[in-house]
């Protein structure tokens, strides 16, 4: 059978996705979509729903079902745009903060185990 490095990509970023997501759900009831999600907040400031789509690769009305759920949590502020029209602005409450800090060692750790 010939290698496929792409198709072999893919099967490797898949499982790592499963694996992150059963690690994270495990030890921390929060999805690996939901914590990269906070992750990309945090790490690019206050930023807008659109943008959070575009670095995650999904819809707006996906990720404004997600930062609902977030916000609901209480770990993301969800603003509306000063700028106006329909954009929401994100960022991390104190508690998303801190939630995604005490994470994070712990889980890169595990991932690379894996």
């Amino acid at each position: 059978m010939e290698q496929n490095l792409s198709l072999n990509l893919h099967v490797l970023t898949a499982r790592l996705d499963r694996a992150a997501d059963r690690i994270l759900r495990a030890g921390h009831g929060i999805s690996y979509n939901r914590f990269l999600a906070l992750t990309l907040v945090g790490e690019l400031g206050a930023s807008t729903q659109r943008t959070l789509a575009e670095y995650l690769g999904v819809t707006e009305p996906s990720v404004s079902r997600m930062t609902g759920v977030l916000a609901a949590d209480g770990l993301l502020d969800v603003q509306p745009d000063p700028a106006g029209g329909n954009r929401r602005r994100l960022s991390l409450t104190d508690e998303g903060k801190r939630r995604v800090a005490s994470i994070r060692q712990e889980f890169e750790d595990r991932l690379a185990a894996v």
